[in-house]
């Protein structure tokens, strides 16, 4: 079989596989964190932003979601979807580009390995972790799923495993070549621009781990480059975020608090007795104690670098990021996602062909990209219709707004559901209780407004404290939601909070 045709069975193969895990993540509980939780919503609110080319003046986390901002503008500009509909096709893009960055880290193809079949399997051990997410909340200890929405950093999950891969196939050539090592540099320095998180989750364990190969290896000149490029990557990313101060509205140093180690530990253990509480955790449970293993023997067994770097970052990397997640005193399962997707890379640390009869191979082969064709041309009707499912609640507010053609603010887990899904999304503004301007993951520009005539509200909504006595003239009634009308009274914005 040509080399062409391995690698477009093997693309078409994981588009099968992207269709299932989208579709049934979306037709889950986890389906509130895809579409509708406010954390979500940064990326689309972003792209949609920088496409309708009005002044910006962003507020944002010490994630600037560069490369999701541009594939999602990308997707919003070629398709005429609406906003779920994109989302749900940025969930299959993301599985997809996994699978790019996995193939990488399995290498050169040769006649004793299959790199497109493992990589193949190891994207579909990732999703098997995906598909076993019940739980709507972004704080559950269901990492793999985190990489089929546009916020919870896939760019940058995507990027640490290419790292893994440029970094193997430097180490497995035969002799010098300057692309990886271009490539490398490349994708250090615009992930680390975009989310300095890769620093952490790549740099360091990647470095680390370089650092030791030396003491045994004959390709010092080689591995020296490598660190060289990696180091230089995130430095020039470190430096790049500079002039783009303004807009990181929380630069992330407070999160570190190293004495709260023991409220830590016990927050993520918690997490994982709660994971473990369910079949489908004990099975996501059971794959990555599995894979850990295959990850620890193949590093035993290696016999070359480029096998034996790839094996032991699959159980090294999420070592290293849970201990200093816990040292440091975080609180979010977010940032342990390579507990995930690392132990998977284990699968193509050694991608050797399985014995089996010459004439059964592409049989087989065949067979299984029809199988993974067949279940995704399935369900893409169930993707579909999980991306347009009605919202009467929310069709209510939107209408209401666009009809009054007037500013209304509402608080920030309450109003950027809304917001999105209005044809003029400056007409609502965020805000705390207290009427204040909250320049949190929103476009500054809204508050030039001064002043709103509406308040939008729900169960999450803390009791307002208004700068000025008001009672609304009316009370909408939209299901979850309330729509304050003060009708003529202005109520003015107070100065602006992050």
């Amino acid at each position: 079989m040509r080399a062409w045709v391995r690698e477009l069975a093997g693309g078409v193969g994981a588009l099968g596989l992207a269709l299932i895990t989208a579709a049934q993540v979306a037709a889950s509980a986890r389906s509130e964190l895809l579409f509708r939780d406010a954390d979500s919503l940064v990326v689309a609110m972003f792209a949609r932003s920088v496409l309708s080319g009005q002044p910006m003046d962003w507020a944002m986390s010490s994630v600037l979601f560069l490369p999701e901002t541009a594939v999602f503008a990308g997707l919003d500009t070629i398709l005429p979807f609406e906003v779920d509909g994109l989302l749900a096709v940025s969930a299959v893009v993301n599985l997809l580009a996994l699978y790019g960055a996995v193939r990488v880290v399995a290498g050169r193809r040769s006649e004793r390995s299959a790199p497109v079949t493992w990589s193949l399997l190891s994207v579909a051990a990732f999703t098997v972790l995906a598909m076993t997410a019940v739980s709507a909340s972004r704080d559950a200890l269901e990492l793999a799923s985190l990489t089929l929405t546009t916020t919870y950093y896939a760019a940058t999950v995507v990027a640490v495993v290419l790292s893994v891969g440029l970094v193997r196939r430097v180490l497995d050539r035969g002799s010098g070549g300057a692309v990886p090592l271009i490539a490398l540099g490349a994708t250090a320095l615009v992930s680390t621009l975009s989310n300095p998180l890769y620093a952490v989750w790549a740099t360091t364990p990647i470095a680390l781990l370089l650092a030791l190969l030396l003491i045994r290896t004959t390709q010092r000149a080689r591995i020296g480059a490598v660190l060289a490029a990696l180091l230089a990557g995130t430095m020039l990313g470190l430096l790049g975020r500079i002039p783009l101060a303004a807009w990181i509205a929380n630069t992330g140093a407070g999160y570190v608090q190293p004495e709260r180690w023991s409220e830590s530990l016990q927050y993520y253990g918690a997490l994982l007795i709660g994971r473990l509480s369910t079949p489908g955790g004990i099975i996501a449970g059971l794959l990555v104690l599995a894979l850990f293993v295959l990850a620890g023997f193949r590093t035993a067994r290696a016999s070359d670098d480029g096998t034996r770097f790839v094996a032991t970052i699959a159980w090294l990397m999420p070592v290293l990021v849970a201990v200093g997640a816990i040292a440091v005193g975080t609180h979010a399962s977010r940032y342990l996602q390579p507990l995930a997707f690392a132990p998977v890379l284990a699968l193509v640390a050694s991608p050797r062909i399985v014995r089996m009869p010459v004439r059964v191979r592409p049989i087989l082969a065949a067979a299984s990209v029809a199988l993974l064709v067949a279940g995704g041309a399935a369900s893409v009707p169930r993707l579909a219709a999980a991306a347009q499912v009605t919202d009467p609640d929310l069709a209510c507010v939107t209408e209401w707004i666009d009809a009054s053609g007037r500013t209304g603010a509402g608080q920030f887990w309450t109003v950027r559901l809304p917001k999105l899904h209005l044809q003029d999304p400056a007409r609502l503004v965020q805000v705390d209780h207290e009427l204040r301007g909250y320049a949190w993951l929103v476009n500054r520009h809204d508050f030039d407004v001064g002043e709103v005539t509406f308040l939008l509200e729900d169960a999450q909504t803390l009791p307002w404290i208004l700068p000025l006595p008001a009672v609304p003239e009316e009370v909408v009634d939209c299901g979850r939601y309330r729509i304050l009308d003060f009708g003529e009274t202005a109520l003015p914005l107070g100065p602006q909070r992050s």
